[in-house]
């Protein structure tokens, strides 16, 4: 396993230990993460924001890591989102309340390193999968308040 390697799987450890602080400090002074699905990116303290919106909406929340894919100081990879939606999901368009319902959501992520940090972590969600898993596929626009 390489370094860079390492330097993620540990990012992944904090955000399952629900450490937003620890996850922000992970990355460069100007390094950002951009959550694709939802049109947001996050720079600065708010990094840990993304932290916090997961564990808000899914206490339980997991990412059971697949492949990993490593180039450089490019690490890459597959990922599964799970956990049950017991809290509010803060989204760009609004929020999702309280569902119940479990996601198993597939996600990507790409991220580059720079001098042992994380300089970008590009987030790719399969969104539609995550709306249908908590059923709110079909109206969406009713399903969010606020």
């Amino acid at each position: 396993m390489t370094e860079n390697e390492r330097i993620i799987r540990k990012l992944y450890d904090v955000a399952e230990l629900q450490d937003s602080r620890g996850f922000t400090e992970m990355f460069t002074p100007d390094g950002y993460f951009w959550d694709v699905s939802a049109g947001q990116k996050y720079y600065g303290a708010d990094i840990g924001k993304t932290v916090d919106i997961y564990a808000n909406a899914f206490p339980d929340m997991h990412r059971e890591l697949g492949l990993v894919y490593v180039t450089g100081d490019v690490v890459i990879v597959e990922l599964s989102l799970n956990g049950t939606h017991k809290g509010p999901l803060a989204l760009s368009a609004g929020i999702i309340p309280a569902t119940g319902n479990e996601i198993h959501t597939p996600c990507c992520d790409v991220f580059h390193l720079e001098n042992g940090k994380v300089k970008s972590f590009h987030c790719y969600t399969a969104g539609t999968i995550l709306m249908a898993q908590l059923g709110v596929l079909g109206n969406l626009q009713a399903a969010i308040t606020g």
